[in-house]
């Protein structure tokens, strides 16, 4: 069974950062591409960033420049470090993956950015 638990969400001030973390189990974990997606209230989920089993990277252009997304294949953890934080930035953060064209989600982290 896919497990996603993501953490490291919470409360920001503008211009600052987190790092976001999602533990993966119930998969080989190493073999998977990993994303993170963000939900703002009122707008559709979106991608923020992709990391291959490859490590190829791909990040949407609202976060690019300012966000890493790494990944732990010794601890079955991918990461999101956003840095210079916006307002616009504020949404729910998940963390998924897709196998054999399942998709998989996390419970979500909740970043604000708010001064």
């Amino acid at each position: 069974q896919v497990l996603l638990v993501e953490s490291g969400g919470g409360l920001a001030q503008p211009g600052g950062s987190l790092r976001l973390s999602c533990a993966a189990s119930g998969f080989t974990f190493s073999n998977y591409a990993m994303s993170w997606y963000r939900q703002a209230p009122g707008k559709e989920r979106e991608l923020v960033a992709r990391i291959s089993a490859g490590l190829s990277i791909n990040y949407a252009d609202s976060v690019k420049g300012r966000s890493a997304i790494s990944r732990d294949n010794t601890k079955n953890t991918v990461y999101l470090q956003m840095n210079s934080l916006k307002p616009e930035d504020t949404a729910v953060y998940y963390c998924s993956t897709v196998i054999d064209r399942a998709v998989s989600w996390g419970q979500g982290t909740q970043v604000t950015v708010s001064s």
